[in-house]
């Protein structure tokens, strides 16, 4: 009898699946990265302050603590790939969310592909949140996936006097500034982030699958009957580096929005 071989699993669809082994990469199974962590450092929050500026730096614990959950949960996917004996992981996808029993899970999914014929797997896995056509797309142009890159920020400004009238209903259509500012901050803070990360990673730039922002309001704890916003800004992104060529380490990561269209 023929040599029975295991089973494998996938996050894949059928699409992505045939993009994937068109470049010469095949699936070797779905792998899964988890982490708990406190939340109790979002809960030591404290007002900004009433000056006209967005506060950055209370918060640079909590944003430690975000990347480094993060980042464990892509290491031990990371870990399950290399056991598989991959090569790198593709459409990753990163979540978070409450704990039932406290704190924040957060998770990284994604599938381990192979490329046959290649003796020697690299040091450590790459890893890419980009779908399975999109890696074709980025195979064939002659780049490859260096690893995840994340920026993250996270600010908060008081709702002084100003804002209080901008945002009353008889103000009519008005530009709030403080809260154009406390969004304009983050959103640069979070880029910064990410560059850093794609320079960490030795890449030559990023392609962008997800900026998001989340807005919460907070009872000020300084002054009563008074509101802080607080902006949540994050960056997610595959790092890629040209097959031949510079790495262009000394260079400005470039930022690439689109593969292009494409079969």
């Amino acid at each position: 009898m023929p040599e029975s071989r295991a089973a494998w699993g996938s996050a894949l669809t059928a699409d992505e699946f045939a993009a994937i082994r068109g470049t010469g990469f095949e699936p070797v199974g779905q792998v899964f990265g988890a982490a708990v962590y406190s939340s109790a450092s979002a809960g030591m929050y404290g007002c900004p302050g009433t000056s006209a500026a967005a506060s950055l730096a209370p918060f640079g614990p909590l944003v430690e603590a975000m990347y480094e959950a993060r980042r464990v949960a892509i290491d031990r996917m990371v870990g399950q790939c290399a056991d598989l004996g991959g090569h790198g992981v593709v459409g990753v996808r990163l979540t978070h969310g409450d704990f039932r029993l406290g704190g924040l899970e957060f998770t990284a999914i994604g599938t381990a592909v192979r490329a046959p014929g290649v003796a020697d797997a690299p040091p450590v896995p790459f890893t890419s949140d980009l779908s399975g056509q999109d890696f074709a797309k980025l195979v064939t142009a002659g780049w490859v996936p260096a690893g995840l890159a994340l920026g993250i920020s996270v600010g908060a400004r008081h709702d002084d006097l100003a804002t209080t009238r901008q945002t009353r209903w008889r103000a009519g259509n008005v530009e709030v500034g403080g809260w154009t500012e406390l969004v304009g901050r983050c959103r640069h803070e979070a880029r910064r982030a990410l560059d850093d990360d794609v320079r960490r990673l030795g890449a030559d730039g990023v392609v962008i699958a997800a900026m998001r922002m989340r807005v919460s309001a907070k009872d000020c704890p300084s002054h009563v009957g008074r509101r802080d916003h607080v902006v949540e800004a994050t960056f997610v992104g595959t790092a890629i580096a040209a097959i031949a060529g510079s790495s262009g380490l000394n260079q400005p990561p470039r930022i690439c929005l689109d593969l292009g269209a494409g079969p």
